[in-house]
This record gives structure tokens, C-alpha cells and sequence, in this order.
């Protein structure tokens, strides 16, 4: 599912609600994850899981194509890990 799927998703399960309010909703939620996630805060959503960045090290790395040695700088990435109601509602048909 791509955003505008959602967005389509939710204004149909909400018709009082118009399409383009919608969606400034839903980029209005992803811009205050993204926001918080700069800062270096976390996020949680109950039941659903939990936003965080997690620091990469400077290594050396090797490119793939050439086989040479190359330095790879410290990066942060994010992390998503699930809550317990998302992992359970997904390992239910199991």
C-alpha cells in the first residue's frame, strides 16, 4: 500500500471527512514522526510498534562491482520495531 492508497482508504471509511483533509492529515502525522525521529526521539504507536534511530559506525566497506576497499561513513537509520498486537494479529494464521 502506497500513501495515497491510505489516504483513499481512510476518507472512504470516513465520508464526512473531504479527500484533501485526509491527506493533510496524514502528512501532517508522517511530518511530526519524521520531526521527532531528527530530534532523536522515539516514537510509539501502542500496538502498532515503535520509531527510533539507531547510529551506524564508520567501517570499511568493500564495493561489490570493483572489490575495493571503501570508507563508509557513520550514518543514522531508522528503526521500526512492532508492537505486540501488530505481531500478533500477523502470526495468527500460523
Amino acid at each position: 500500500m502506497i500513501k495515497s492508497e491510505l489516504v483513499q482508504k481512510i476518507a472512504e471509511a470516513n465520508p464526512h471527512l473531504y479527500q484533501r483533509d485526509v491527506e493533510n492529515i496524514v502528512n501532517a502525522i508522517l511530518e511530526q514522526i519524521v520531526s521527532a525521529l531528527e530530534r532523536g526521539d522515539r516514537v510509539e504507536l501502542r500496538g502498532f510498534g515503535a520509531f527510533s534511530v539507531k547510529k551506524r559506525d564508520a567501517r570499511v566497506g568493500r564495493n561489490p562491482r570493483t572489490g575495493k576497499q571503501v570508507e563508509v561513513s557513520e550514518k543514522s537509520v531508522p528503526y521500526f520495531k512492532t508492537g505486540k498486537e501488530m505481531r500478533e494479529r500477523l502470526n495468527d494464521g500460523r
